[in-house]
This record gives structure tokens, C-alpha cells and sequence, in this order.
């Protein structure tokens, strides 16, 4: 009996651990031919060999390592069906201020808003932390969209997931520079989709809300249970809950889906 993403090739980046890795199994347990990207040669290896697919080490922000690592793909693999651009990071500056965080917390909570101390998120994010931000997020999708589509527009046919996220959505405080790199991710998806539908390409981004993965690994204790209390489902999502909403929109099923966004957050209120 034919899988039903039999011979379809898919392009994952960040895909050696977490949500990337998750998907790439998904895929691949539908008959996907799955190639993975990570930093980690070993870590996208060994996701690899499992599926029985390629792997690439390369930095995302380096279109041109990215367009070749694509180019080689399809040269080995014949074409590409779906790209998902999923590499990304986490803040890695807000720990430091995460006591500061809960005493605010509490004093609005009891209404003592004028003795709420500055946070200083934002006066205190360098240059350098910004801008790698943007370059991993938004530029990492936007050149995993050039490079899948030089391959599925002669075949008129595709399918490109963007993972952005509740935060694009419901921009977070305490994270400026991975909000816009994450609404920006929202608003790339529209702009590409709406030029590329008449192709056959679909183009769609999910929003994850907070999702067990090394991404999370900088949160604290206190953190985490700030956050959880406001996710309706009372925990994380698993990275194979997430797995299912972008394997839905590599199928045939989500054929009407493109420049639509796709929230998967647990009832995450923002």
C-alpha cells in the first residue's frame, strides 16, 4: 500500500533535536525522504540514520551554504517537496532578571503598580544579541524560502512550513527581539504565499506555543511556572503534538491551507 508522502523529499532545518526532529520521524513514518539540517553534524547525523535520510551542518543565516546544501539535496534526491524552516533560538538574557520578573509579578498582581521596578529588557539587549536574533529566525526562513523555491516552482508544486511562533502572536516583554524575529516570520509566510499560490506551492507557518525542547533549557523553575499558568492545558506541549499539525500540512489534506497561520499553543493566553 502506498505511503501517502511516498518519494516526497522534505527539507528540515534545525532538525538534530526537538520539534525539527519530531517532524522529520512524522514525515518519514508517511513515506518521506527526509534531509536535516542542524549545527550539529552528529546530532542531524543520528536523526538522519534513523529516518534513513541526509544530513547538513550549516548556519542558517549563510545563504549561500544554505542554497548549496539544498542544491546538493535535490541533485541526490531528485527534488524537493516540502521545506520547513524551523531553526531557531531562544533568548539567552532574560534569566538574570527573572526575581525582578516574579516581584513585579506580585505587586501587580496586588495592585502596587507604581512600585513595579524597571525590567530594562530592552535597554539592556545589545546589538549583537538583536541581530543574531533576526539573522537566525527571520533571514534563516527567508533563505530557506529562495532556496526551496528555485526547486518547486519549475515543478510547480510544494509545500513550505515557517515555524514562528505564540510570541509572533502575543509579543512577550521580556523578549523583543524574538518577537519581531517571530511576527516578521508571520508576515514573510502572507507576502510569499500570496505570490506563489497560483504555483501550487503552499506556504504556511505554525505557531507553537511553549514546547518541551532544548529551547526552553535557559528558563528557570520560576519561569516555567509563570508561563504554565498561562497555558489553558496546565503544561508544555510535547514536540510530537506539534509534529502532527506540520505533517497536516505537508498532506494532501491542508490543500486549501496557504498564507495561513496555525496556532498550537495549549490554550496559551498571551
Amino acid at each position: 500500500m502506498k505511503q501517502i508522502l511516498e518519494n516526497h523529499v522534505a527539507f528540515i532545518t534545525g532538525g538534530g533535536s526537538g520539534l525539527g526532529a519530531a517532524a522529520a520521524r512524522r514525515l518519514a513514518a508517511d513515506g518521506a525522504i527526509i534531509a536535516i539540517n542542524d549545527l550539529d553534524i552528529q546530532a542531524a547525523q543520528k536523526v538522519a540514520d534513523e529516518v534513513g535520510g541526509l544530513a547538513y551542518a550549516f548556519d542558517v543565516t549563510d545563504s549561500q551554504a544554505f542554497t548549496a546544501a539544498v542544491d546538493d539535496c535535490v541533485a541526490k534526491l531528485g527534488r524537493l517537496d516540502i521545506m520547513i524552516n524551523n531553526a531557531g533560538i531562544a533568548p539567552q538574557d532574560t534569566s538574570s532578571k527573572t526575581e525582578l520578573m516574579m516581584e513585579n509579578m506580585g505587586k501587580r498582581m496586588s495592585g502596587n503598580i507604581e512600585s513595579m521596578a524597571p525590567m530594562n529588557y530592552l535597554r539592556d539587549l545589545s546589538d549583537e544579541n538583536w541581530d543574531r536574533m533576526i539573522r537566525v529566525h527571520l533571514y534563516g526562513a527567508f533563505y530557506g524560502c529562495k532556496a526551496a523555491l528555485t526547486h518547486m516552482q519549475p515543478q510547480r508544486s510544494g509545500r513550505i512550513i515557517n515555524i514562528s511562533s505564540v510570541i509572533g502572536l502575543y509579543p512577550a516583554a521580556g523578549a523583543p527581539h524574538y518577537s519581531v524575529a517571530k511576527a516578521g516570520i508571520i508576515s514573510l509566510t502572507k507576502a510569499v504565499a500570496a505570490e506563489v499560490a497560483p504555483l501550487g506551492i503552499n506556504v504556511n507557518a505554525i505557531c507553537p506555543g511553549y514546547i518541551k525542547t532544548p529551547l526552553l533549557t535557559p528558563f528557570s523553575e520560576a519561569m516555567m511556572a509563570a508561563v504554565t499558568m498561562r497555558i489553558g492545558k496546565g503544561r508544555l506541549g510535547q514536540p510530537e503534538e506539534l509534529a502532527e499539525m506540520v505533517r497536516f500540512l505537508c498532506g494532501p489534506e491542508s490543500e486549501y491551507c496557504t498564507g495561513d497561520v496555525f496556532a498550537v499553543s495549549g490554550g496559551y493566553t498571551g
